[in-house]
């Protein structure tokens, strides 16, 4: 039986911009994710992970140049809507984010439960009693106290700003979230505490969650997929179960390298050199100038071999893979 696909993102491309030439930091992203799953988008900084956001989310700067491509939402074409179709029906009503830094992009001088609430009336034009009333349903399913609807940001903790900004991208019953470093400005033990929350909330109310982060060894608390990009391209995308045993591409074995580990004396590996220039990145493979496996063919750009739902874009599996 095939599972209900949430999201499918088809050959989508987003360029900026600038004085130098365009910078393609979405450039040809493809993959899909399932009712209920949580898909983790891994990889350096830099690589346009953010952008990927940008991109699914219409959110785009003033210097955005080439965005085409296509992305499925459920049954809706999204990039097919004007900009007041996809306001009113996609962005915060079936798919909304937590940005990065999201704990300090509450506004200081409204009251927290104002901004909850602001997204139900806006959308689904509702009064402010009723708009309350499910704030504070989100406020209890994410763990915060609900006498905390009428403070104001500065007098929360980072861990409860937090809190609220995942409550606030909840609070429409959106099919799918997508959270930018959710929790790259916590201390280690708030970080735990939001990913329990994000894995209750996954199974509770049903929802789909793209995870952009950097921080491979956290990301996997709530992986179900792992999608791994390199210079504005996936290169990988796996279940996370093999993905953290044995990843397929040599860059996301090089992550996986890099991770400590606490029951084996093996040293932390690094990669040689740096990311290329989004401006004018190499022919073929992006890795092959830092990967420790290229051959001649890595000169040609590298077709999509699939290994069931898995799959891989490397030289190194040609008649290995079905060829996608």
């Amino acid at each position: 039986m095939n599972e209900e696909k949430v999201i499918r993102i088809q050959d989508l491309k987003l360029h900026f911009i600038t004085t130098k030439g365009p910078v393609q930091a979405v450039d040809g992203v493809n993959f899909d994710l399932t009712a209920n799953k949580a898909v983790v988008v891994v990889g350096e900084s830099g690589c346009g992970k953010t952008s990927l956001a940008k991109a699914i989310l219409r959110l785009l700067p003033r210097n955005a140049g080439e965005y085409s491509g296509k992305v499925w939402l459920k049954d809706i074409e999204t990039m097919s809507l004007s900009d007041e179709e996809y306001r009113k029906k996609i962005r915060w009503v079936r798919m909304s984010m937590v940005p990065q830094a999201a704990m300090n992009s509450l506004n200081p001088v409204l009251r927290v439960g104002e901004q909850v609430a602001e997204p139900m009336i806006v959308h689904y034009d509702v009064n402010k009693h009723e708009a309350f009333d499910q704030a504070a349903k989100m406020f209890q399913n994410v763990g915060v106290p609900v006498d905390f609807l009428t403070r104001y940001p500065f007098e929360l903790s980072g861990g409860m700003r937090q809190r609220v900004a995942i409550a606030m991208s909840l609070v429409t019953g959106p099919d799918l979230v997508i959270l930018d470093e959710p929790t790259s400005a916590l201390d280690v033990l708030t970080q735990a505490n939001i990913f329990n929350l994000l894995k209750r909330i996954k199974n509770e109310l049903q929802t789909s969650f793209i995870l952009i982060t950097h921080d491979i060894s956290t990301s996997s608390e709530l992986a179900d997929i792992v999608a791994v990009m390199y210079a504005g391209q996936i290169v990988e995308v796996s279940g996370s179960h093999r993905f953290f045993s044995n990843p397929r591409h040599p860059y996301s074995a090089k992550l996986m390298a890099s991770v400590p580990r606490l029951r084996t004396k093996e040293e932390p590996d690094f990669i040689v050199g740096r990311p290329p220039s989004l401006i004018n990145p190499p022919k073929g493979c992006r890795f092959a100038e830092r990967c420790p496996k290229r051959f001649e063919k890595c000169s040609e750009e590298p077709p999509i071999y699939q290994f069931g739902e898995d799959w891989v874009k490397c030289w190194l599996y040609e008649g290995e893979g079905d060829q996608k």
